[in-house]
């Protein structure tokens, strides 16, 4: 039954996509033959389109007051405008060397406040990894320092013992 159904399934999927093939590529097909199939016949051809267009609208008729428009005017009631056009070619350079130079400066201050804070963290953390260094060594002395003790403790506990037993004692 699974094996049939697989099957059937796998067919449909066929089916779905050889009809999803043509509907994409259907109609450029259908084009591209129609065309082949003509072989240039002059009645099918479609006659001399007969064009009484009126002449294309101008500038001056859609909006006359463009017209007067020229690049000496442009701006020339706007005092900001005016003033800027006015500058020497020279002048401009400088403020965009100025500018330029203002942000670069602006830049170099971020960058030193940035880097500035990366060594204080820096420190910061190696503080703290002094600090775990120095509670780890501490941790390991601690523990050669039990680990000796309880070696002693053996030592004792095993001397008792062989007494105890030299004694009578039989152990539990």
């Amino acid at each position: 039954m699974s094996r049939r159904s697989g099957t059937c399934l796998r067919c449909c999927l066929v089916v779905f996509a050889v009809v999803s093939a043509l509907a994409v590529c259907g109609p450029a097909l259908y084009w591209r033959f129609k065309k082949g199939i003509s072989l240039g016949d002059p009645k099918s051809s479609c006659p001399p389109c007969v064009c009484d267009c009126p002449p294309p609208l101008s500038l001056l008729t859609i909006a006359p007051g463009l017209a007067n428009l020229s690049i000496s005017d442009c701006g020339s009631n706007d005092p900001d405008v005016k003033q800027e056009m006015e500058k020497q070619f020279v002048d401009l350079l400088t403020e965009e060397l100025k500018l330029q130079e203002s942000v670069s400066e602006a830049h170099n201050r971020h960058m030193n406040v940035t880097f500035a804070e990366a060594k204080r963290i820096a420190s910061q953390y190696q503080k703290e990894a002094e600090k775990c260094n120095a509670a780890t060594e501490t941790c390991e002395e601690a523990r050669e320092h039990s680990e000796a003790l309880l070696i002693r403790e053996r030592k004792a506990t095993s001397v008792w013992e062989r007494r105890a037993r030299q004694m009578g004692w039989e152990g539990e």
